[in-house]
């Protein structure tokens, strides 16, 4: 989707693969969609495409109450790239605006508000106010119609800071009041519920999803106490807990779906909570993914091309608890589930057999194993939040005591959701690699990141999708088998 013309003959076919890649407005009505929008297609001079829905509100459009465009899944492009817009992105998924102001996000990512500011306007065509307002707005959508809180309860629960400004973005955004957006509950993604039931949620993503091979890796290194999977394959439910900014959640995420979705339940201690640990669910399951540029780029390299065709929608998972992943690759599963019942800190009201949330790295500084890390996260010299530079997280990390460029890979891989990332003995059918590391790797040497670096394997050929190259080959291996 390089230029408009390209991008209007996707309205005009309706095409699903780019809902969230870009969004079109029409100047006739005012109203901005997801390019599968069910209407009638516009005629081309009518019609304005955003990169994102904050822009096209920004424009004074308002959301289509038909394809409701504001629902679509996130761009994949985020999670590719490195760059500051990247992480900035990520991080105001993430909640990061709304907790700690434009301030802090420029803070995290090391550059002055003036420089978010433009940098991100020029990408994206808002400003990181403007995005996380659009946030704020289907979040409080998503309460308004699925839950019976009180709209004021709501207000601040979505991250607005008076009542009066969330009327007023919900009034621009939908063109509908807070109360009318309720009545509509009937179409909407629920009914309303209890607060005690959870918040109800699907979770889209684009194109096909390989659901069955996404919950037989959550199931072969669930933790006790922390995750389960429950159910035969086919309908299995994925649970865990989180912890949060503001407080503790449990989550539930169901293997079978009815469309382009996962149905999910989130139940919280603070409703605050509510937008970062949708974010971190969709990181989990990698549901932001394009399996459509993965298929194309990978299904025309030799050795793969049938395992692509065979398998359409193979995800690369990402993590809801990138710190509690790290300190888990280094303990291994026996150790970690140990960990959580002398270390984890007991939820208030345990749900089946979840009953923990996993430690803090404080509180394992003294771990004979997880220590050297454990202190590295707790002081910050190890990075593994949302907008971390992911090639100065992999270098930090390879510099902890007991952590090895294997085990340093692997979390760039799942912690911080990096799409194109082969690890050191990265599988490559047409050049396979003989031998491996004490910790179960191969090519301990490998290069700093982000240094060129030999490629004998011909892994370039999988750029910028190595990490999906690597599930397609059936070699990575979950957390639990990887570090016995």
């Amino acid at each position: 989707m390089t230029d408009d013309d390209t991008r209007y003959q996707a309205v005009s076919s309706r095409d699903a693969r780019f809902d969230g890649e870009f969004f079109f407005a029409v100047r006739t009505t005012g109203i901005y969609c997801r390019p599968s929008c069910p209407a009638v297609t516009p005629k081309r001079r009518n019609v304005a495409f955003f990169p994102t829905a904050a822009a096209a509100q920004g424009h004074g459009f308002r959301a289509c109450r038909r394809c409701r465009p504001d629902a679509v899944p996130g761009s994949a492009a985020w999670d590719v790239r490195a760059d500051v817009v990247g992480r900035a992105m990520r991080m105001i998924g993430d909640g990061v605006v709304d907790r700690e102001g434009v301030p802090g996000l420029a803070g995290r990512l090391g550059y002055s508000t003036r420089q978010v500011q433009r940098q991100l306007t020029a990408e994206v065509g808002a400003g990181p106010v403007a995005l996380a307002r659009a946030q704020r707005a289907h979040t409080a959508r998503l309460l308004l119609q699925t839950t019976g809180l009180p709209v004021t309860e709501i207000a601040f629960a979505a991250g607005f800071a008076s009542v009066r400004q969330f009327n007023e973005t919900i009034r621009t955004v939908y063109a509908r009041t807070p109360t009318d957006l309720r009545a509509e509950a009937g179409s909407g993604a629920g009914a309303r519920t209890a607060l005690a039931a959870g918040v109800p949620l699907r979770l889209a993503h684009r194109g096909p999803y390989a659901a069955d091979e996404v919950f037989d890796l959550l199931a072969a290194e669930a933790v006790p106490r922390v995750e389960e999977v429950v159910g035969a394959p086919g309908r299995r439910t994925y649970r865990r807990t989180l912890r949060l900014p503001y407080g503790t959640g449990v989550v539930s995420v169901d293997e079978r779906s009815a469309g382009h979705w996962l149905d999910a339940r989130i139940h919280l201690t603070e409703l605050r909570d509510l937008t970062t640990a949708v974010h971190r669910l969709r990181r989990l399951f990698d549901l932001d993914a394009d399996p459509y540029a993965v298929a194309e780029r990978l299904g025309a390299v030799p050795g793969l091309a049938a395992e692509v065709a065979a398998r359409p929608g193979v995800r690369s998972p990402g993590t809801a608890e990138p710190e509690e992943f790290a300190l888990r690759t280094v303990l291994g599963a026996a150790e970690s589930a140990r960990v959580v019942e002398a270390y984890g800190t007991p939820l208030a009201t345990g749900c089946g057999t979840l009953t923990h949330v996993f430690p803090e790295p404080r509180a394992l500084t003294g771990h004979p194993v997880a220590g050297p890390l454990a202190r590295a996260l707790a002081d910050g010299d190890v990075r593994l939040d949302p907008g971390a530079d992911r090639d100065e997280a992999e270098r930090a990390l390879r510099s902890v005591p007991g952590v090895d460029a294997g085990a340093a890979a692997l979390i760039r891989m799942r912690a911080l959701g990096d799409p194109d990332v082969s690890l050191p003995d990265h599988p490559n059918p047409d050049h396979p690699e003989p031998g491996r590391s004490e910790a179960g790797y191969s090519n301990p040497d490998r290069p700093e990141p982000g240094t060129p670096e030999p490629d004998p394997s011909g892994t370039d050929a999988w750029r910028p999708w190595r990490s999906y190259a690597t599930r397609y080959l059936d070699r990575a291996a979950p957390l639990a088998g990887s570090h016995p």
